[in-house]
């Protein structure tokens, strides 16, 4: 198989080594690929110190990444946001706990943001089958409870689901 044909970038002000060890901690099947280095070529316009980190490149479950040292201009929100489907709520515990870990945040129905901005989705893959669900009644309960929640919790959308 040949390179991907996209591979998201995530600027950060200068974190990007620091945000890359943080989620190859947290994903299974993740490692840090390779980290380049500013060089003193171009300063004037980078205006980074030589040999501190430019870019990491990093992998997720085949997923590859790109963690850039951009400066301060730019930050993450809402608009981008990464899922994690998850099998059961041990699973979706570990995922929430981890990414909300060292001054994440908790947002509204399962979303998120990590400890440097960074909004993720973490749900139950059973979730979408509920609101995919033929029954708009089901869906419409599944959907009424899901709103009440932020982490989301399988148990009372279950119940919520079979009326």
């Amino acid at each position: 198989m040949g390179p991907r044909k996209i591979t998201p970038c995530l600027w950060f002000d200068t974190q990007a080594e620091q945000a890359a060890n943080f989620y190859v901690s947290i994903f299974s099947n993740s490692r840090i690929e390779r980290i380049e280095r500013y060089p003193e070529a171009g300063s004037e316009v980078h205006g980074k110190p030589a040999g501190s980190v430019m870019v990491v490149v990093f992998t997720i479950e085949g997923q590859e990444f790109t963690a850039l040292n951009g400066g301060p201009q730019f930050k993450f929100d809402e608009a981008i946001s990464f899922q994690v489907p998850t099998a059961n709520q041990e699973e979706l515990d570990y995922f929430w706990s981890r990414l909300t870990a060292d001054g994440g945040e908790e947002g509204p129905c399962g979303w998120l943001k990590d400890k440097f901005g960074l909004s993720w989705q973490v749900a139950p893959t059973r979730l979408h089958e509920m609101l995919s669900d033929p029954d708009p009644a089901k869906r419409d309960r599944a959907m009424t409870q899901m709103l009440k929640m932020k982490k989301l919790n399988i148990e009372p959308l279950e119940r919520a689901f079979a009326g």
